[in-house]
């Protein structure tokens, strides 16, 4: 199937599909929905069918409003790092993604909307994930067997990034405008994002939008190195120098470094418009945005002679067009049509200190999916779709590890639902064919040349019940299958962004596992809680293992394949202490947990501790008061090539401003993060001995939609 057949098939379907929806003349109530609504927290719309939190079967996180104003970094990993069951990968500020249940790369999807980012994140930690959490109007984690129905390699989890860039309603006003603004003083960081949308009519709506952001390196609370590096740095400066080498290392001044995180500054700008047709039949919509950054990347310091040292920039550009089409059927048999179709052009270049380019990566790829929800009957209730999924991907230069490559993916689903009140059924399918193939230029005939092609099956099995109103206990089992990824199979080369020389596996077979999750939701007056346990057994679990070889200077990590198990739990609860006029004073936690093992090998790479948090509040119409503390414990279950991570406390507070109370769209947000500026360290990052987190960080956000 090739890349110009499906992109010429896309077009068509995006055009014929309006038609569509125009022909329809079903009434709908979603046509015309208050522009200024705020989706509500209680229903969830990622997981193809929308659905009441309560009911979910699997653990879920929502940002929005004014929680979402106050979590955002720029980048979405950092955004979420505060969210039950989820860490960041903390590669630096810039290039940070979420890590769900301790998985993390391959096995977390990042969507915009329902489509992927469709960028290279997935494939080094030092790539950026191309999604601006500045633009969101929400996003929605969820966890758990539910996230396959967007694709095997959502075993992890998937994190939906919403925005409006294709508009969902026509605003009541002529012009509907929204804006944020935000300085961070950690990093010297000053943003700023905006939207317009103008009603043509009754049913048209005009969208523009964009964003920029830049920062200084970031402050950390103490030096950069581990004291065991700082020792070992300080240790071969007192070694003489090699007089043959180019440029002698000054490892003194690398295990001094403190105060601040050399080279990792930012400069993001995006741009992005889009036009949809909102009717008593259904909608349509098209959108274009533009994706423009360069960042450090922070520099791995040597300790020892012999080490490369290197501070790299990437510059990063993607050019993507999406599409979206809701046709309101209601029929006998079918109530809803929904089409979503993405389509990207990304690049990025590992810059060289003087300015040149040093790799290169370019990646094209396109995404879309049909879902088909069925019209009710009873207590049944149901969509079914398919997908797919394809990507071209290159790697130039000196450092190219894998080999030009393709992947082609094609998947059908369905979720079928029974809801007899206190009792619910919930059991969803799917299967996916996946082809990879790796395509060596002349230069690169080392590299693996063939064609691989995986049918994996994927099925999952729950129920819950309601014993009171409020109260509902849900179990969970899951099978699940997941092809390996190019990265996984094709990978011979050296890695800068990692320090490693990777080396793949062609002759992976599938990666498969059975799962198990309960979960328990409740509330009542003044209180909620929420608690998730779950254990996965993985049969050949792809993981990277050191081999103990050095190649091109870079130690050699081979993928590996066997069994492995994953557990854990994630517990969440709020409660009102008491009240005193219109004041609320309000207490809340969480705890979450994973524990990992490979078998024959140990404790499973960079797996988050556990971690506890506590806040308290006071809550009124016009202002919010909250103080938090944060523990995250020492991680001492490491594999040979990891060394233990100290926990850390951090300590953090918050005022949230509305000065026209929730009536009017005016809203300011104050915090303080990492008061006692504490060098804190996060176990789920291969920067961590080099890298730590963000020092005392003072944030001012203003946000305004009217």
């Amino acid at each position: 199937m090739s890349f110009s057949r499906l992109r010429a098939g896309a077009a068509i379907a995006a055009l014929l599909a309006p038609a569509a929806a125009f022909a329809q003349s079903t009434p709908s109530d979603s046509g015309q929905d208050r522009f200024h609504a705020t989706p509500s927290t209680d229903i969830i719309v990622t997981g193809v069918l929308p659905v009441a939190r309560q009911d979910m079967l699997s653990g879920v996180a929502v940002l929005q409003g004014e929680k979402l104003t106050q979590a955002l970094r720029p980048s979405i990993g950092e955004t979420l790092a505060e969210t039950p069951g989820v860490s960041a990968t903390s590669f630096g500020p810039s290039a940070s993604r979420p890590v769900l249940r301790g998985l993390q790369g391959e096995r977390v999807r990042i969507l915009t909307d329902g489509i992927g980012s469709i960028d290279v994140s997935n494939t080094s930690v030092d790539h950026a994930v191309v999604v601006n959490p500045l633009l969101a109007e929400r996003i929605e984690v969820l966890r758990g067997p539910q996230s396959l129905l967007y694709g095997s390699s959502a075993i992890g989890g998937v994190v939906n990034v919403i925005d409006k860039r294709i508009p969902r309603s026509v605003p009541d006003e002529p012009v509907h405008i929204g804006a944020l603004a935000t300085y961070g003083s950690a990093a010297n960081e000053r943003s700023g994002a905006g939207s317009i949308d103008v009603p043509i009519g009754s049913n048209w709506v005009i969208h523009a939008d964009g964003s920029y952001m830049k920062t200084d390196d970031l402050k950390i609370g103490g030096y950069a190195l581990t004291p065991e590096l700082r020792r070992q740095a300080l240790a071969s400066a007192q070694l003489p120098q090699d007089p043959d080498a180019e440029e002698p290392i000054d490892f003194a001044a690398n295990a001094n470094v403190k105060g601040k995180l050399p080279n990792s500054q930012s400069k993001t700008w995006t741009a992005g418009a889009g036009i949809a047709y909102i009717g008593d039949g259904g909608s349509f919509g098209l959108s274009y945005s533009h994706y423009d950054s360069l960042y450090g990347i922070p520099i791995r310091f040597a300790t020892e002679p012999g080490q490369e040292q290197e501070g790299p920039r990437l510059d990063l550009l993607q050019n993507r067009v999406d599409a979206r089409v809701e046709i309101n059927a209601g029929g006998n048999v079918l109530d809803k049509i929904a089409l979503r179709y993405g389509y990207a052009n990304y690049r990025h270049f590992e810059l060289e200190e003087d300015g040149e380019i040093g790799t290169a990566f370019y990646n094209k790829g396109m995404e879309g999916r049909l879902d088909l929800t069925q019209t009710k009957h009873g207590a049944w209730s149901g969509v079914t779709g398919g997908q797919f999924f394809i990507r071209d991907f290159n790697v130039v230069g000196e450092e190219a590890f894998l080999p030009k490559n393709s992947t082609e993916q094609v998947g059908i689903f369905t979720l079928q639902q029974l809801d007899y009140g206190a009792l619910k059924f919930v059991a969803g399918a799917r299967y996916e064919n996946t082809a990879l193939e790796g395509k060596p230029m002349p230069e690169q005939d080392q590299f693996f040349n063939g064609r691989r092609s995986f049918d994996a099956f994927s099925a999952s099995l729950g129920a819950s019940y309601g014993f009171t109103q409020n109260w509902r206990f849900g179990v969970n089992l899951s099978r699940t299958e997941r092809a390996p990824a190019a990265e996984e199979l094709f990978a011979n080369g050296p890695h800068a962004g990692t320090e490693a020389f990777e080396v793949g596996n062609p002759n992976f077979g599938l990666e498969k596992s059975w799962g198990a999750e309960a979960i328990l939701r409740g509330s009542g007056p003044g209180y909620t809680f929420e608690a998730s346990a779950y254990h996965t057994w993985f049969s050949n679990f792809i993981y990277e293992d050191q081999t103990g070889v050095i190649e091109d200077g870079l130690p050699v990590y081979q993928f590996r394949q066997a069994d492995a198990r994953y557990y854990g739990f994630e517990v969440q609860g709020s409660a009102t202490l008491a009240k005193i006029g219109e004041a609320r004073i309000v207490a809340d936690g969480l705890a979450d947990y994973v524990h990992a093992k490979i078998d024959n090998v140990g404790a499973a790479p960079r797996i988050p501790p556990l971690r506890l948090m506590g806040g308290l509040g006071v809550n009124t119409e016009k202002f919010d008061v909250r103080g938090e503390v944060e523990h995250s414990f020492d991680q001492k279950r490491v594999t040979s090539f990891e060394t233990p991570t100290d926990g850390f406390t951090l300590v953090n507070a918050e005022v949230n401003y509305r000065p026209w109370g929730n009536t009017r769209p005016l809203s300011f947000a104050l915090s303080a993060n990492n008061i006692f500026n504490v060098n804190a360290r996060r176990h789920a990052s291969f920067l961590k001995d080099y890298a730590p987190l963000a020092g005392r960080d003072i944030r001012l956000s203003a946000r305004i939609d009217f």
